[in-house]
């Protein structure tokens, strides 16, 4: 299965017109496409199914509880598929069955450990301050951020853990299957929010703002088979040791600000297999 995979367009301020993907069978859309959500209208009627996460942008000046759902049934009415704590099942025209979960799977600030998560949630003080969203009424700071990142990662780490009962004739102690999914299928997850500090940009480095972009998921990057995300503005590529063996690949296809020379060497038609 091959997938074409944008986000952190920021069309709401930048100029760019996107084209399907030769041979795409599945758009992925990983977050910050548009914070008015108006050039999602762009992907309606798109010739392959399009998944969306949402970014944390699509929340600007919004209220979290309100939102979400306004973002999902804007997206439906366009024929687009908004994953935020949800599982989606492809079936491709072989039969294989391709499970993706996706969420925003906001900052948890623990990418760095105890000792530095007081500075990072202070660093984290400015890009709340940018987005001025509220949730449940009451501003939504660092640590509102962090309650929603937690309860993220919990619903992910359920879904990715899952057991379902063997199939008929399996070698006993063999791997468990993931329920409603059939051995030898393929999970992908989704997030915005990037899962390690592998993919932090390597321009800003390690400093405590950047646990406002990474995670530290790693015990959760091995449970799948491919780790797709947005949010940093560059295209990190690289792989992780799975427990049984094999590896997971994480991706990211932000094209970022040309202004800022992100997207040089963005290329918005490349595929990525599954």
């Amino acid at each position: 299965m091959r997938l074409q995979i944008l986000s952190d367009l920021h069309l709401e301020t930048e100029a760019f017109d996107p084209q399907p993907a030769p041979g795409a069978d599945l758009l992925v859309l990983a977050g910050d496409i548009d914070t008015s959500w108006v050039a999602y209208e762009r992907f309606a009627g798109w010739p392959v199914p399009v998944l969306v996460v949402p970014g944390n942008h699509e929340f600007d000046g919004r209220e979290l509880r309100e939102a979400l759902p306004a973002f999902r049934d804007h997206c439906a009415r366009l024929g687009l598929q908004v994953l935020e704590c949800d599982e989606w099942i492809h079936t491709t025209p072989a039969g294989r069955r391709i499970r993706f979960l996706g969420t925003v799977r906001w900052s948890d600030f623990e990418v760095f450990g105890p000792a530095l998560q007081t500075k990072a949630i202070k660093a984290a003080g400015y890009f709340q301050k940018v987005m001025r969203a509220t949730c449940d009424g009451r501003v939504f700071d660092a640590a509102a951020v962090r309650e929603e990142a937690l309860a993220c990662r919990d619903w992910l780490r359920a879904q990715l853990t899952r057991d379902a009962p063997q199939s008929p004739g399996a070698p006993p102690g063999s791997a468990p299957q993931i329920a409603g999914v059939s051995a030898g299928d393929a999970t992908v997850v989704i997030t915005h929010f990037a899962p390690s500090l592998r993919s932090a940009d390597p321009r800003y480095g390690h400093q405590p703002t950047t646990a406002s972009f990474c995670n530290a998921d790693e015990d959760l990057i091995g449970l799948a088979d491919c780790w797709i995300h947005g949010h940093v503005h560059w295209r990190p590529d690289y792989t992780l040791p799975r427990r049984q063996g094999g590896v997971t690949r994480v991706v990211c296809q932000a094209r970022g600000l040309p202004r800022k020379g992100e997207s040089e060497g963005f290329d918005p038609w490349r595929l990525f297999s599954v």
